[in-house]
């Protein structure tokens, strides 16, 4: 029999690898999410060499979210046109220059057109790794492939400020940069090698994206830029401008929800919209990306207020907060790949719910902090909470996208990245906004019982005014040093109760989203079927 009789079609490759896969596209999503926070910590070194202001400096970060969020939805649209790995490459590549002209910007109009193009690129990284997962693992494994990506999304956050502090305490702020270059370059070189894209999935968005070349939605990318970056403005600039005291963070949330509204109209009407809204019919896919952004919400919260508390209230280094926050994310690498292990064992449901459990208890732990805590006081809260993070991103990436056909997967992860991205950021803003207003009213609170009728409060202003005086101080100045020691007592033990009410409000305010699982019913996942076995001639 001739070759030619026993020829099959050439359009099935060799299996691929998929760790190669996985490692290959996890290094761009770990250094863009590890990117949204490093710069924290250097703004007082970066506002010195750029001559910034305070306010001015925050523009750094600032750019970067917006930017973030303007291309994320778009994963899909690109992908169709260009190709998934093409455009993982493309904004890699851009990551990267954004990187290094960061590092080497000497104004702050440079640095901040940089962040942008460093955002530009990040953006597009999380929903093409989340797509190439799931496209790379068969269905038996979608847990540990949402794993994998978990590792890469939820660590990059945590110990960005752990890294940023070490490099600015021992170098220059640049390196905060310059090291996503040689990391960035190995990743390119593996995508380049090892990833492949389906040929099924090619030719579907060939067909795509020739419609959506007939049919290009500029109104509806009109419409979507402006209204993410309005609302992004809003988020991030809001706080400092007294939110609804200011004209313009008013006028900026306006233009946001009409922009905003136009945009939804615009994509369920157009021929060929650029964001597939239509995705969000499907309850499990909903409710699973809503408890996802949630989940984020309370994650940036607490990777904001931890290091606040610990720096602030009980006097730690930047470098010791980053270690004291350090054990969260390594139980979190331990537990992410256990519960990515057992997820076709255990009900999603059951995962979620588990974790919510955690997290609440972990945030009332974290309510018992007080000034005499430690090290010690921090980490088991943190150790719960890690768990409790890993039990719920694995199986709330994974479920939410069950129900979602394989061509329309990068819209699906570029909308559920985008509900994280924005969840984080509202979260962050929100806790931070009611961590100020708490403070507000539990000094006005102890303020009612320090009085100079008290006898203990009498006898506390003596004690300090007599000890001042020992120390050679005179009778006036030692009284008034005494008040101030007083007020100075007063503002930290009234922050410190703020920072409690608000961890309880957060554990308390997460188990609110127990009934919407109640939605997440996600078909079980049988035995893999055996694989086709093709022969390329």
């Amino acid at each position: 029999m001739s070759t030619a009789a026993i020829a099959v079609p050439r359009s099935v490759r060799a299996p691929t690898n998929k760790w190669l896969v996985t490692i290959s596209i996890s290094f761009g999503t770990l250094m863009g999410a590890i990117d949204s926070s490093i710069v924290n910590v250097a703004l007082p070194q970066m506002r010195g060499a750029v001559g910034a202001t305070l306010q001015e400096i925050t523009w750094i970060s600032t750019a970067y979210a917006v930017a973030l969020v303007l291309v994320m939805p778009l994963t899909a649209f690109l992908g169709r046109q260009f190709g998934q790995k093409r455009v993982y490459l493309i904004c890699l590549g851009l990551f990267l220059l954004g990187s290094f002209l960061c590092g080497i910007a000497t104004s702050l109009p440079a640095l901040v057109i940089y962040r942008v193009i460093q955002g530009l690129g990040a953006g597009a990284l999380q929903p093409t790794e989340q797509t190439i997962l799931r496209q790379t693992f068969p269905p038996e494994e979608q847990g540990m492939a949402m794993a994998l990506f978990a590792m890469a999304v939820m660590l990059g956050p945590a110990i960005g400020p752990t890294l940023g502090g070490y490099i600015v305490d021992n170098y220059h702020w640049s390196w905060i940069f310059f090291i996503n270059l040689p990391v960035g370059l190995l990743g390119f070189f593996m995508v380049t090698s090892f990833v492949h894209e389906d040929p099924e999935l090619l030719e579907h968005n060939r067909l795509a994206a020739e419609t959506q070349r007939k049919n290009v939605d500029w109104l509806g990318i009109g419409f979507m830029w402006i209204g993410l970056g309005a609302l992004q403005y809003f988020i991030e600039e809001g706080a400092k401008d007294d939110w609804f005291d200011s004209r313009v963070i008013t006028l900026t949330f306006v233009l946001a929800l009409v922009a905003l509204a136009a945009f939804v109209i615009r994509e369920l009407t157009a021929p060929s919209p650029a964001v597939d809204l239509r995705l969000f019919k499907d309850p499990v896919f909903l409710s699973g990306t809503a408890v996802g952004g949630l989940m984020f919400a309370m994650l940036m919260a607490n990777l904001f207020l931890l290091p606040v508390f610990m720096q602030e209230i009980l006097g730690f280094t930047a470098v010791q907060s980053g270690t004291a926050l350090m054990p969260r994310a390594l139980v979190m690498m331990l537990a992410v790949p256990i519960v990515g292990r057992i997820y076709n064992l255990v009900s999603p449901r059951a995962f979620i719910a588990f974790g919510v459990l955690l997290f609440s208890f972990s945030s009332w732990m974290l309510s018992h902090l007080t000034l005499d805590s430690g090290t010690s006081h921090i980490i088991v809260p943190l150790l719960v909470q890690g768990v409790a993070f890993a039990c719920l991103f694995v199986p709330l990436t994974t479920v939410a996208l069950t129900n979602v056909p394989r061509h329309r997967m990068a819209d699906a992860t570029g909308l559920n990245s985008l509900v994280r991205q924005m969840g984080g950021a509202i979260g962050l803003a929100a806790f931070a906004t009611m961590l100020g207003t708490q403070g507000t009213v539990a000094r006005a609170g102890i303020d009612a019982h320090i009085t100079a009728t008290r006898p203990e409060v009498w006898q506390q202003l003596q004690a300090t005014q007599a000890g001042l005086v020992a120390r050679g101080m005179d009778a006036a100045s030692a009284k008034t040093a005494a008040l101030q020691s007083m007020t100075g007592r007063v503002i930290m033990q009234s922050t410190v109760l703020s920072f409690e009410h608000i961890f309880l409000l957060a554990g308390a305010l997460f188990l609110l989203v127990l009934p919407l699982l109640y939605f997440l019913r996600a078909p079980r996942i049988g035995p893999a079927a055996p694989p086709d076995v093709h022969v390329e001639i």
